[in-house]
Protein backbone atom coordinates (compact mmCIF):
# COMPACT_ATOMS: atom_id res chain seq x y z
CA UNK A 1 0.00 0.00 0.00
CA UNK A 2 1.50 3.54 -0.88
CA UNK A 3 1.88 6.03 1.49
CA UNK A 4 -1.07 8.78 -0.02
CA UNK A 5 -3.51 5.47 0.10
CA UNK A 6 -2.20 4.72 3.67
CA UNK A 7 -2.85 8.14 4.62
CA UNK A 8 -6.81 8.51 2.82
CA UNK A 9 -7.66 4.93 4.36
CA UNK A 10 -6.45 6.44 7.91
CA UNK A 11 -8.34 9.86 7.22
CA UNK A 12 -11.35 7.61 6.28
CA UNK A 13 -11.02 5.50 9.50
CA UNK A 14 -10.55 8.42 12.18
CA UNK A 15 -13.45 10.50 9.85
CA UNK A 16 -16.16 7.66 9.67
CA UNK A 17 -16.55 7.37 13.19
CA UNK A 18 -17.01 11.24 13.78
CA UNK A 19 -19.35 11.27 11.33
CA UNK A 20 -21.65 8.85 12.89
CA UNK A 21 -21.59 10.56 16.40
CA UNK A 22 -22.48 14.27 14.43
CA UNK A 23 -25.18 12.32 13.07
CA UNK A 24 -26.74 11.05 16.18
CA UNK A 25 -26.28 14.93 17.57
CA UNK A 26 -29.58 15.90 15.37
CA UNK A 27 -30.69 12.36 14.05
CA UNK A 28 -33.39 11.80 16.30
CA UNK A 29 -35.04 15.58 16.33
CA UNK A 30 -37.67 14.03 13.81
CA UNK A 31 -38.24 11.28 15.53
CA UNK A 32 -39.79 12.20 18.65
CA UNK A 33 -42.98 13.00 17.94
CA UNK A 34 -43.03 8.71 16.34
CA UNK A 35 -41.14 8.16 20.16
CA UNK A 36 -43.44 9.75 22.13
CA UNK A 37 -46.47 7.67 20.94
CA UNK A 38 -44.49 4.70 20.82
CA UNK A 39 -43.41 4.54 24.50
CA UNK A 40 -46.81 6.56 25.33
CA UNK A 41 -44.54 9.10 26.88
CA UNK A 42 -44.74 13.05 27.48
CA UNK A 43 -42.67 16.09 26.23
CA UNK A 44 -41.09 16.60 29.55
CA UNK A 45 -39.86 12.95 29.67
CA UNK A 46 -38.92 12.64 25.74
CA UNK A 47 -36.88 15.92 26.06
CA UNK A 48 -34.27 13.73 28.03
CA UNK A 49 -33.59 11.57 24.69
CA UNK A 50 -31.98 14.14 23.50
CA UNK A 51 -30.37 16.17 26.23
CA UNK A 52 -29.53 12.62 28.05
CA UNK A 53 -26.80 12.46 25.06
CA UNK A 54 -25.55 16.04 25.47
CA UNK A 55 -24.88 15.88 28.81
CA UNK A 56 -23.03 12.53 28.61
CA UNK A 57 -20.88 13.69 25.67
CA UNK A 58 -20.02 17.43 26.84
CA UNK A 59 -19.03 16.69 30.50
CA UNK A 60 -16.50 13.91 29.16
CA UNK A 61 -14.58 15.24 26.26
CA UNK A 62 -11.79 15.94 28.31
CA UNK A 63 -11.50 13.40 30.34
CA UNK A 64 -11.91 11.10 27.10
CA UNK A 65 -8.95 13.03 25.35
CA UNK A 66 -6.79 12.59 28.24
CA UNK A 67 -7.45 9.22 28.55
CA UNK A 68 -6.36 8.73 24.92
CA UNK A 69 -3.04 11.00 25.81
CA UNK A 70 -2.70 8.04 28.90
CA UNK A 71 -3.89 4.92 27.45
CA UNK A 72 -3.24 5.48 23.71
CA UNK A 73 -5.26 6.81 21.55
CA UNK A 74 -6.13 4.61 19.34
CA UNK A 75 -7.52 2.60 22.04
CA UNK A 76 -9.62 5.10 23.56
CA UNK A 77 -10.86 5.22 20.08
CA UNK A 78 -11.59 2.30 19.52
CA UNK A 79 -13.33 2.00 22.34
CA UNK A 80 -15.34 4.89 21.74
CA UNK A 81 -16.79 3.60 18.67
CA UNK A 82 -17.58 0.43 20.72
CA UNK A 83 -19.67 1.85 23.51
CA UNK A 84 -21.33 3.73 20.77
CA UNK A 85 -22.39 1.09 18.95
CA UNK A 86 -23.62 -0.75 22.55
CA UNK A 87 -25.63 2.16 23.04
CA UNK A 88 -27.10 2.08 19.59
CA UNK A 89 -28.08 -1.39 20.04
CA UNK A 90 -29.48 -0.12 23.70
CA UNK A 91 -31.76 2.37 21.89
CA UNK A 92 -33.04 -0.24 18.96
CA UNK A 93 -34.32 -2.17 21.61
CA UNK A 94 -35.81 0.18 23.89
CA UNK A 95 -39.43 -0.49 24.84
CA UNK A 96 -39.32 2.24 27.76
CA UNK A 97 -38.47 5.94 27.71
CA UNK A 98 -36.45 4.88 30.97
CA UNK A 99 -34.07 2.58 28.78
CA UNK A 100 -33.85 4.86 25.62
CA UNK A 101 -32.40 7.75 27.63
CA UNK A 102 -29.83 5.40 29.61
CA UNK A 103 -28.98 3.75 25.65
CA UNK A 104 -28.92 7.85 24.70
CA UNK A 105 -25.99 8.39 27.71
CA UNK A 106 -23.90 5.62 26.78
CA UNK A 107 -24.15 6.85 22.89
CA UNK A 108 -22.85 9.83 24.49
CA UNK A 109 -19.94 8.61 26.68
CA UNK A 110 -19.02 6.67 23.05
CA UNK A 111 -18.93 10.20 21.32
CA UNK A 112 -16.81 11.76 24.10
CA UNK A 113 -14.03 9.55 22.98
CA UNK A 114 -14.87 9.56 19.52
CA UNK A 115 -15.29 13.27 18.38
CA UNK A 116 -11.95 14.82 20.20
CA UNK A 117 -9.66 11.62 19.18
CA UNK A 118 -10.74 11.60 15.70
CA UNK A 119 -9.26 14.89 15.23
CA UNK A 120 -6.08 14.33 16.78
CA UNK A 121 -5.64 10.81 14.66
CA UNK A 122 -6.89 12.65 11.40
CA UNK A 123 -4.11 15.58 12.28
CA UNK A 124 -1.38 12.95 12.66
CA UNK A 125 -2.02 10.75 9.83
CA UNK A 126 -1.40 13.48 7.49
CA UNK A 127 2.10 14.83 6.23
CA UNK A 128 3.00 18.63 7.69
CA UNK A 129 2.29 20.01 4.19
CA UNK A 130 -0.89 18.28 4.13
CA UNK A 131 -2.39 18.94 7.56
CA UNK A 132 -4.20 22.24 7.15
CA UNK A 133 -6.08 20.40 4.25
CA UNK A 134 -6.84 17.29 6.17
CA UNK A 135 -8.51 19.24 8.87
CA UNK A 136 -10.20 20.96 6.11
CA UNK A 137 -11.40 17.94 5.18
CA UNK A 138 -12.03 16.52 8.30
CA UNK A 139 -14.12 19.87 8.93
CA UNK A 140 -16.24 18.90 5.63
CA UNK A 141 -17.18 15.70 7.38
CA UNK A 142 -18.55 17.43 10.40
CA UNK A 143 -20.74 19.61 8.29
CA UNK A 144 -22.25 16.35 6.56
CA UNK A 145 -23.42 14.85 9.90
CA UNK A 146 -24.56 18.41 10.99
CA UNK A 147 -26.42 18.27 7.86
CA UNK A 148 -27.48 14.90 7.16
CA UNK A 149 -28.84 14.48 10.59
CA UNK A 150 -32.67 15.57 10.71
CA UNK A 151 -33.01 14.36 7.15
CA UNK A 152 -31.86 10.68 7.76
CA UNK A 153 -33.62 11.13 10.87
CA UNK A 154 -37.18 12.28 9.08
CA UNK A 155 -36.48 10.27 5.91
CA UNK A 156 -35.64 6.52 8.21
CA UNK A 157 -38.66 7.71 10.74
CA UNK A 158 -41.42 8.06 7.95
CA UNK A 159 -39.53 5.21 5.68
CA UNK A 160 -39.19 2.20 8.25
CA UNK A 161 -39.23 3.48 12.34
CA UNK A 162 -37.44 5.20 14.74
CA UNK A 163 -35.20 2.09 15.87
CA UNK A 164 -33.98 1.57 12.44
CA UNK A 165 -32.35 5.64 13.21
CA UNK A 166 -30.50 3.68 15.80
CA UNK A 167 -29.78 0.05 14.19
CA UNK A 168 -27.92 1.98 11.06
CA UNK A 169 -25.10 2.63 13.32
CA UNK A 170 -23.83 -1.16 14.01
CA UNK A 171 -22.89 -2.02 10.55
CA UNK A 172 -20.94 1.68 10.60
CA UNK A 173 -18.86 0.97 13.63
CA UNK A 174 -17.99 -2.65 12.82
CA UNK A 175 -16.54 -0.83 9.35
CA UNK A 176 -15.00 1.84 11.33
CA UNK A 177 -13.80 -0.81 14.02
CA UNK A 178 -11.89 -2.82 11.11
CA UNK A 179 -10.24 0.61 9.19
CA UNK A 180 -8.69 1.49 12.55
CA UNK A 181 -7.03 -1.62 13.26
CA UNK A 182 -5.75 -1.98 10.13
CA UNK A 183 -4.18 1.83 9.09
CA UNK A 184 -4.09 3.60 12.36
CA UNK A 185 -1.16 3.77 14.88
CA UNK A 186 -0.92 4.11 18.20
CA UNK A 187 -0.31 7.16 19.45
CA UNK A 188 -0.01 8.63 23.15
CA UNK A 189 0.45 12.21 24.85
CA UNK A 190 3.72 12.87 27.01
CA UNK A 191 1.91 13.04 30.42
CA UNK A 192 2.55 9.60 32.14
CA UNK A 193 -0.03 9.85 34.61
CA UNK A 194 -3.71 11.05 35.32
CA UNK A 195 -5.04 13.83 36.53
CA UNK A 196 -8.43 12.32 38.67
CA UNK A 197 -9.06 15.16 40.52
CA UNK A 198 -9.55 17.42 37.64
CA UNK A 199 -11.09 14.81 35.39
CA UNK A 200 -13.94 14.99 38.54
CA UNK A 201 -13.88 18.46 38.75
CA UNK A 202 -14.44 19.37 34.96
CA UNK A 203 -16.86 16.41 34.06
CA UNK A 204 -18.78 17.42 37.30
CA UNK A 205 -18.68 21.23 36.41
CA UNK A 206 -19.66 20.51 32.93
CA UNK A 207 -22.49 18.57 32.99
CA UNK A 208 -23.70 20.45 35.73
CA UNK A 209 -23.57 23.33 33.95
CA UNK A 210 -25.09 21.82 31.01
CA UNK A 211 -28.11 20.69 32.69
CA UNK A 212 -28.56 23.71 34.46
CA UNK A 213 -28.35 25.56 30.67
CA UNK A 214 -31.31 23.00 29.51
CA UNK A 215 -33.27 23.51 32.82
CA UNK A 216 -32.96 27.23 32.18
CA UNK A 217 -34.73 26.89 29.29
CA UNK A 218 -37.84 25.63 30.50
CA UNK A 219 -38.03 26.64 34.09
CA UNK A 220 -36.26 30.43 33.79
CA UNK A 221 -33.01 32.09 34.39
CA UNK A 222 -34.43 33.39 37.95
CA UNK A 223 -35.66 29.67 39.11
CA UNK A 224 -34.35 28.12 42.64
CA UNK A 225 -33.04 24.99 40.92
CA UNK A 226 -31.19 27.45 37.64
CA UNK A 227 -29.90 29.57 40.71
CA UNK A 228 -28.37 27.11 42.82
CA UNK A 229 -27.30 25.01 40.21
CA UNK A 230 -25.62 27.64 38.02
CA UNK A 231 -23.53 28.66 41.55
CA UNK A 232 -22.99 24.82 42.12
CA UNK A 233 -21.41 24.95 38.69
CA UNK A 234 -19.30 28.07 39.06
CA UNK A 235 -18.17 26.61 42.36
CA UNK A 236 -16.77 23.57 40.57
CA UNK A 237 -14.98 25.05 37.94
CA UNK A 238 -13.42 27.62 40.27
CA UNK A 239 -12.15 24.77 42.17
CA UNK A 240 -10.98 22.83 38.86
CA UNK A 241 -9.12 25.77 37.87
CA UNK A 242 -7.64 26.00 41.55
CA UNK A 243 -6.28 22.69 41.17
CA UNK A 244 -5.01 22.99 37.65
CA UNK A 245 -2.39 25.57 38.79
CA UNK A 246 -0.97 22.63 41.28
CA UNK A 247 -1.46 19.30 39.47
CA UNK A 248 1.57 18.02 37.95
CA UNK A 249 0.08 16.61 34.89
CA UNK A 250 -2.62 19.04 34.91
CA UNK A 251 -5.67 17.90 32.68
CA UNK A 252 -5.84 21.41 30.78
CA UNK A 253 -2.93 23.16 30.99
CA UNK A 254 -4.31 26.93 31.88
CA UNK A 255 -1.33 28.32 29.90
CA UNK A 256 -3.20 27.52 27.28
CA UNK A 257 -5.53 30.34 27.99
CA UNK A 258 -1.92 32.58 27.79
CA UNK A 259 -2.18 32.21 24.24
CA UNK A 260 -4.36 34.32 22.21
CA UNK A 261 -4.99 32.51 19.26
CA UNK A 262 -6.57 29.65 21.30
CA UNK A 263 -8.40 31.96 23.41
CA UNK A 264 -9.62 33.91 21.09
CA UNK A 265 -10.74 30.82 18.28
CA UNK A 266 -12.68 29.40 21.39
CA UNK A 267 -14.60 32.75 22.01
CA UNK A 268 -15.23 32.36 17.98
CA UNK A 269 -16.35 28.32 18.53
CA UNK A 270 -18.98 29.67 21.48
CA UNK A 271 -20.43 32.27 19.62
CA UNK A 272 -20.65 30.66 16.14
CA UNK A 273 -22.46 27.25 17.93
CA UNK A 274 -24.60 29.64 20.32
CA UNK A 275 -26.21 31.75 17.52
CA UNK A 276 -26.32 29.21 14.67
CA UNK A 277 -27.43 26.07 16.76
CA UNK A 278 -30.18 28.32 18.39
CA UNK A 279 -31.60 29.65 15.46
CA UNK A 280 -31.53 26.43 13.53
CA UNK A 281 -33.59 25.30 16.58
CA UNK A 282 -36.04 27.66 15.88
CA UNK A 283 -36.08 27.68 12.17
CA UNK A 284 -36.83 24.03 12.16
CA UNK A 285 -40.14 24.76 13.63
CA UNK A 286 -40.69 27.76 11.62
CA UNK A 287 -40.85 25.33 8.38
CA UNK A 288 -43.14 22.61 10.08
CA UNK A 289 -45.04 25.57 12.21
CA UNK A 290 -45.95 28.17 9.96
CA UNK A 291 -45.38 27.22 6.24
CA UNK A 292 -46.36 23.37 7.02
CA UNK A 293 -43.70 21.40 5.85
CA UNK A 294 -43.78 17.66 6.91
CA UNK A 295 -40.21 16.55 9.35
CA UNK A 296 -38.65 15.30 6.27
CA UNK A 297 -39.48 17.93 3.78
CA UNK A 298 -38.41 20.68 6.09
CA UNK A 299 -34.77 18.38 6.82
CA UNK A 300 -34.65 18.89 3.08
CA UNK A 301 -35.30 22.80 2.97
CA UNK A 302 -32.68 22.97 5.88
CA UNK A 303 -29.65 21.41 3.37
CA UNK A 304 -29.01 24.82 1.76
CA UNK A 305 -27.48 26.15 5.25
CA UNK A 306 -26.48 22.64 6.71
CA UNK A 307 -24.86 20.77 3.45
CA UNK A 308 -22.77 23.56 3.08
CA UNK A 309 -19.89 23.52 4.79
CA UNK A 310 -19.15 19.72 3.47
CA UNK A 311 -18.41 21.49 0.10
CA UNK A 312 -16.54 24.75 1.41
CA UNK A 313 -14.60 23.37 4.37
CA UNK A 314 -12.66 21.05 2.61
CA UNK A 315 -12.23 23.54 -0.26
CA UNK A 316 -11.01 26.19 2.56
CA UNK A 317 -8.59 23.66 4.05
CA UNK A 318 -5.42 24.20 1.61
CA UNK A 319 -5.84 28.22 1.80
CA UNK A 320 -5.54 28.19 5.87
CA UNK A 321 -2.04 28.61 6.12
CA UNK A 322 -1.90 31.16 3.15
CA UNK A 323 -4.50 33.54 4.50
CA UNK A 324 -4.89 32.94 7.69
CA UNK A 325 -7.64 31.19 9.70
CA UNK A 326 -8.29 33.82 11.74
CA UNK A 327 -9.25 35.70 8.29
CA UNK A 328 -11.38 33.36 7.29
CA UNK A 329 -12.96 32.47 10.75
CA UNK A 330 -13.90 36.61 10.51
CA UNK A 331 -15.10 36.00 7.02
CA UNK A 332 -17.19 33.57 7.86
CA UNK A 333 -18.40 34.40 11.03
CA UNK A 334 -19.43 37.75 9.79
CA UNK A 335 -21.31 36.42 6.69
CA UNK A 336 -23.17 34.22 8.87
CA UNK A 337 -24.09 36.76 10.91
CA UNK A 338 -25.24 38.91 8.11
CA UNK A 339 -27.21 35.82 6.70
CA UNK A 340 -29.04 35.66 9.65
CA UNK A 341 -29.80 38.68 9.89
CA UNK A 342 -31.20 38.35 6.44
CA UNK A 343 -33.72 35.56 7.45
CA UNK A 344 -35.10 37.47 10.59
CA UNK A 345 -35.87 40.56 8.12
CA UNK A 346 -37.83 38.82 5.31
CA UNK A 347 -39.35 35.85 7.67
CA UNK A 348 -43.37 36.10 6.81
CA UNK A 349 -45.88 33.36 8.08
CA UNK A 350 -46.82 32.64 4.58
CA UNK A 351 -43.18 33.58 3.10
CA UNK A 352 -42.52 31.71 -0.20
CA UNK A 353 -39.59 29.07 0.42
CA UNK A 354 -37.99 30.00 -2.11
CA UNK A 355 -37.12 33.88 -0.92
CA UNK A 356 -35.12 31.85 1.83
CA UNK A 357 -32.52 30.06 -0.26
CA UNK A 358 -30.08 32.39 -0.93
CA UNK A 359 -29.80 33.37 2.83
CA UNK A 360 -29.73 29.95 3.74
CA UNK A 361 -26.69 29.27 0.82
CA UNK A 362 -24.85 32.10 2.72
CA UNK A 363 -25.15 30.96 6.18
CA UNK A 364 -23.76 27.71 5.00
CA UNK A 365 -21.12 29.00 3.10
CA UNK A 366 -20.23 31.29 6.18
CA UNK A 367 -20.45 28.02 8.68
CA UNK A 368 -18.40 25.92 6.26
CA UNK A 369 -15.33 29.19 6.56
CA UNK A 370 -15.20 28.76 10.10
CA UNK A 371 -14.77 25.00 10.39
CA UNK A 372 -11.52 24.07 9.52
CA UNK A 373 -10.08 27.36 10.03
CA UNK A 374 -11.10 27.31 13.80
CA UNK A 375 -9.13 23.56 14.40
CA UNK A 376 -6.29 24.62 13.03
CA UNK A 377 -5.91 27.33 14.92
CA UNK A 378 -6.61 25.78 18.21
CA UNK A 379 -4.20 22.56 17.00
CA UNK A 380 -1.54 25.28 16.08
CA UNK A 381 -1.57 27.14 19.33
CA UNK A 382 -0.66 24.37 21.51
CA UNK A 383 2.56 21.54 21.18
CA UNK A 384 1.66 18.36 18.76
CA UNK A 385 1.42 16.53 21.71
CA UNK A 386 -1.27 18.12 23.52
CA UNK A 387 -3.42 18.26 20.09
CA UNK A 388 -5.89 16.00 22.05
CA UNK A 389 -6.39 18.41 24.97
CA UNK A 390 -6.96 21.18 22.93
CA UNK A 391 -9.42 18.99 20.82
CA UNK A 392 -11.52 18.32 23.68
CA UNK A 393 -11.36 21.70 25.39
CA UNK A 394 -13.27 23.25 21.96
CA UNK A 395 -15.31 20.46 21.33
CA UNK A 396 -16.48 21.28 25.09
CA UNK A 397 -16.82 25.16 24.09
CA UNK A 398 -18.84 24.11 21.13
CA UNK A 399 -21.36 21.89 23.21
CA UNK A 400 -21.74 24.32 25.86
CA UNK A 401 -22.25 26.92 23.51
CA UNK A 402 -25.11 24.79 21.47
CA UNK A 403 -27.09 24.28 24.27
CA UNK A 404 -26.53 28.24 25.82
CA UNK A 405 -28.01 28.94 22.48
CA UNK A 406 -30.99 27.00 22.64
CA UNK A 407 -31.66 28.32 26.55
CA UNK A 408 -30.71 31.77 25.94
CA UNK A 409 -32.84 32.29 22.41
CA UNK A 410 -35.86 30.37 24.34
CA UNK A 411 -35.74 32.83 26.64
CA UNK A 412 -36.08 35.58 24.23
CA UNK A 413 -38.91 33.60 22.37
CA UNK A 414 -40.73 33.63 25.08
CA UNK A 415 -40.38 37.32 25.33
CA UNK A 416 -41.93 38.52 22.19
CA UNK A 417 -44.35 35.67 22.29
CA UNK A 418 -47.41 34.39 24.24
CA UNK A 419 -46.90 32.37 26.79
CA UNK A 420 -44.92 28.71 25.10
CA UNK A 421 -43.04 27.88 22.69
CA UNK A 422 -44.80 24.54 22.24
CA UNK A 423 -46.89 24.48 19.01
CA UNK A 424 -48.56 21.38 19.80
CA UNK A 425 -50.36 23.65 22.93
CA UNK A 426 -50.72 26.57 20.87
CA UNK A 427 -52.91 24.86 18.46
CA UNK A 428 -55.29 24.22 21.38
CA UNK A 429 -55.74 27.61 22.40
CA UNK A 430 -58.44 30.57 21.23
CA UNK A 431 -55.85 31.66 18.76
CA UNK A 432 -56.79 31.45 15.06
CA UNK A 433 -53.80 29.40 12.71
CA UNK A 434 -52.59 32.76 11.62
CA UNK A 435 -52.33 34.63 14.41
CA UNK A 436 -50.70 31.61 15.99
CA UNK A 437 -48.30 31.57 12.74
CA UNK A 438 -48.17 35.52 13.32
CA UNK A 439 -46.99 35.03 17.01
CA UNK A 440 -44.61 32.30 15.84
CA UNK A 441 -42.53 34.53 13.83
CA UNK A 442 -42.27 37.76 15.45
CA UNK A 443 -40.58 35.36 18.30
CA UNK A 444 -38.62 34.04 16.22
CA UNK A 445 -37.61 36.93 14.59
CA UNK A 446 -36.38 38.29 17.57
CA UNK A 447 -34.28 35.28 18.35
CA UNK A 448 -32.96 34.80 15.04
CA UNK A 449 -31.63 38.58 15.12
CA UNK A 450 -30.15 38.36 18.61
CA UNK A 451 -28.15 34.99 17.31
CA UNK A 452 -26.87 37.43 14.45
CA UNK A 453 -25.52 39.59 17.15
CA UNK A 454 -23.50 37.29 19.20
CA UNK A 455 -22.15 35.69 15.71
CA UNK A 456 -21.12 39.08 14.70
CA UNK A 457 -19.57 39.47 18.00
CA UNK A 458 -17.07 36.56 17.24
CA UNK A 459 -16.14 37.80 14.06
CA UNK A 460 -14.75 40.61 15.62
CA UNK A 461 -12.82 38.49 18.11
CA UNK A 462 -11.70 35.85 15.72
CA UNK A 463 -10.37 39.14 13.89
CA UNK A 464 -7.97 39.56 16.62
CA UNK A 465 -6.36 36.49 16.08
CA UNK A 466 -2.96 37.20 15.05
CA UNK A 467 -1.37 36.23 11.74
CA UNK A 468 1.64 33.85 12.18
CA UNK A 469 3.83 33.36 8.55
CA UNK A 470 3.60 29.72 7.74
CA UNK A 471 6.56 27.80 8.71
CA UNK A 472 8.38 25.09 6.09
CA UNK A 473 6.83 21.68 6.06
CA UNK A 474 8.41 19.88 9.27
CA UNK A 475 8.35 16.43 9.90
CA UNK A 476 5.74 14.84 11.18
CA UNK A 477 4.54 14.54 14.51
CA UNK A 478 5.90 10.99 15.74
CA UNK A 479 9.23 11.75 13.82
CA UNK A 480 10.28 15.09 15.63
CA UNK A 481 13.14 15.61 17.97
CA UNK A 482 12.23 15.18 21.57
CA UNK A 483 11.73 18.67 23.23
CA UNK A 484 14.16 20.84 25.91
CA UNK A 485 12.73 19.45 29.06
CA UNK A 486 14.35 22.58 30.67
CA UNK A 487 11.85 24.73 28.28
CA UNK A 488 8.64 22.81 28.57
CA UNK A 489 6.53 25.65 27.02
CA UNK A 490 8.61 26.23 24.42
CA UNK A 491 6.40 25.33 21.14
CA UNK A 492 8.08 22.56 18.25
CA UNK A 493 9.04 23.64 15.40
CA UNK A 494 6.06 23.79 12.78
CA UNK A 495 3.39 23.80 15.31
CA UNK A 496 2.03 27.47 14.62
CA UNK A 497 2.12 26.96 11.10
CA UNK A 498 -1.36 27.28 10.87
CA UNK A 499 -2.43 29.34 13.91
CA UNK A 500 -3.30 32.87 12.27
Amino acid sequence: MTGRARTALAFLAASLPMLMVSLNNLVVTNALPEISRDLSTDVAQLQWVVNGYILAFAGLLLTAAALGDRYGRRTVFLCGITLFAAGSIGCALSHSVATLVAARVLQGVGAAAVQPLSLTLVAEAAPANRRSAAIGMWGGVNGLGVALGPLVGGAVTEGMSWQWIFWVNVPVAVVAIGLVLRVITESKGRDASLDLPGMLLVTSAVTLAVWVIVQAGRAGWTSPVVVLGGAGAAALLVLFVLWERVAKAPLLPLRFYRVRAFVLSNVASLAMFFGVFGSIFFLAQYFQGPLGFSPLAAGLRTLPWTAMPMVVAPLVGPFIDRIGGGRLMTAGLLLQAGALAWIAWVARFDLDYGALVPALLAAGVGMGLVFAPTMAVVLGSVQPHEAGKASGANNTIREVGGALGIAVLTTVFHAHFVDTSDLYKLRATLLSPVDTAQAFVRGMRWVIFVGAAVVALGGVGAACIPRRRAEPAGPRPDQMPQPDRSRPDEPQPGVRAAAG
